[in-house]
C-alpha cells in the first residue's frame, strides 16, 4: 500500500459495546485494509474498551485507551488523533457500519483531485432499514440562512437521490475520511476539534475552519455505511439533559467563532427568527437547558479569544464560505 493511501481508523466510545463488535467486524472486511486502528474509550460502564480488544479484526494494528472522565465526541477524537499517524483519518462512530469498500472509494476520491486542495470526503449513509423502504441519513453536510448545518438526505426514501459525487459544504464526524495535513492546518491552540464543544455540532465547526483555511469537502455516493443515528432533533425529549444543553451552547458558539459582518446582514431576519424559536422552546419547555446561556455568558472573553485566533488565520475570502449557505452542492 502507497504511503498516502494509509488510513487510521478513530473512534470514540461511550457506552458503545452493543455496537462494536458490528462496526468493527465492517472495518475488518475493507477491501482497503486500514493501517490503524485507534479506541479511545470516554468512561464507559459497560465494557466497550474490552469488548473493542475482543473484536478488532486481527490484521489491524489496534491502539486503545481509556479516559477516566467523558471527554466527549471532541476530547476522545483529538485524543485518538493524536495516537495515530497514517496520512489519512476515517473519523468513525461506534454505531455506524461501513460498506466493504467504504475506505477504497472515499480514499480515490481524496486523491483524484490533484488540482483541487481536498481536507475531507464525505460517503453515503443510510439508516438501518426498519420495513419498507430504506432511508437516507447523511449525503454531506449543507449549511442554511438560519445558521443550522443539515445532513442532505437525512430521512429522505432512498430512490437512488444524491447519486453524484460533489463538493458539499461539510462531512459528517458518524463516518468521514480526513486528510491529517487539513486537521492539522485548521486545528486552533493545539486542538484539531475544539473541547469546548464536547459532542454536538463538532463536526459542522471543523468544517468551517476547514473551509476557512482553503480545503474542500467532497461528497462520494459510493463510499456506503449504515448509521443507527441515536441524536436527532425528532428524539430530543429522549435525548440526556448534557446533549440538548450543549446543543443549544454549540449553536451560538459556532456563530461567535466564524460569523462575518456580511454574512451578519445576510443571515440576519432567518437567524433571529430561528434564535427566537430556540430561546422561546427552552424557557417554556425545555429549562434544563437555561445553563446554555449563562455558560456562554461566563466563557464570553475566552470564547472572543478562540474568535480572534480563528479568524487570524482565515486564508480565503469571507464569501468562498457564506455562499454556502446558500446552495447545497458544487459541481465536480
Amino acid at each position: 500500500m502507497s504511503g498516502e493511501r494509509r488510513v487510521a481508523v478513530c473512534i470514540v466510545t461511550h457506552g458503545s459495546a452493543a455496537d462494536l463488535p458490528a462496526c468493527l467486524a465492517a472495518v475488518g472486511r475493507q477491501r482497503l485494509p486500514p493501517a490503524e486502528l485507534v479506541v479511545v474509550d470516554c468512561a464507559s460502564r459497560d465494557g466497550s474498551l474490552e469488548v473493542a480488544r475482543r473484536h478488532a479484526p486481527a490484521s489491524v494494528e489496534l491502539k486503545c485507551e481509556a479516559a477516566t472522565t467523558n471527554l466527549g465526541f471532541t476530547g476522545g477524537m483529538n485524543r485518538a488523533l493524536a495516537l495515530s499517524h497514517a496520512p489519512m483519518v476515517l473519523m468513525l462512530n461506534a454505531d455506524a457500519v461501513l460498506d466493504e469498500g467504504f475506505l477504497e472509494r472515499a480514499v480515490h476520491r481524496m486523491l483524484s483531485h490533484r488540482e483541487l486542495r481536498v481536507g475531507a470526503v464525505a460517503g453515503r449513509l443510510s439508516r438501518p432499514a426498519s420495513g419498507g423502504r430504506p432511508r437516507l441519513d447523511a449525503c454531506g453536510m449543507r449549511l442554511i440562512p438560519t445558521w443550522r448545518h443539515l445532513d442532505r438526505g437525512a430521512g429522505q426514501v432512498d430512490r437512488g437521490q444524491y447519486a453524484t459525487a460533489e463538493r458539499v459544504f461539510g462531512a459528517t464526524g458518524a463516518a468521514s475520511l480526513f486528510r491529517r495535513e487539513a486537521l492539522e492546518d485548521a486545528a486552533v491552540d493545539g486542538d484539531i476539534l475544539l473541547p469546548e464543544l464536547h459532542t454536538f455540532r463538532e463536526d459542522a465547526e471543523l468544517c468551517l475552519r476547514l473551509r476557512e483555511r482553503g480545503w474542500e469537502v467532497l461528497y462520494e455516493p459510493s463510499a456506503r455505511a449504515v448509521h443507527r443515528r441515536v441524536n436527532l432533533p425528532g428524539r430530543r425529549r429522549q435525548m440526556s439533559v448534557q446533549i440538548n444543553r450543549q446543543g443549544v451552547a454549540n449553536r451560538f458558539l459556532l456563530r461567535a467563532y466564524h460569523q462575518g459582518p456580511a454574512n451578519l446582514l445576510l443571515t440576519l431576519l432567518p437567524t433571529l427568527w430561528r434564535d427566537a424559536l430556540v430561546v422561546g422552546y427552552v424557557l417554556l419547555g425545555e429549562r434544563t437547558s437555561l445553563g446554555a446561556f449563562g455558560w456562554l455568558w461566563r466563557h464570553r472573553r475566552r470564547i472572543l479569544d478562540r474568535r480572534r485566533k480563528i479568524q487570524a488565520r482565515r486564508t480565503v475570502a469571507r464569501w468562498n464560505l457564506d455562499r454556502w449557505f446558500f446552495r447545497s452542492r458544487d459541481a465536480l
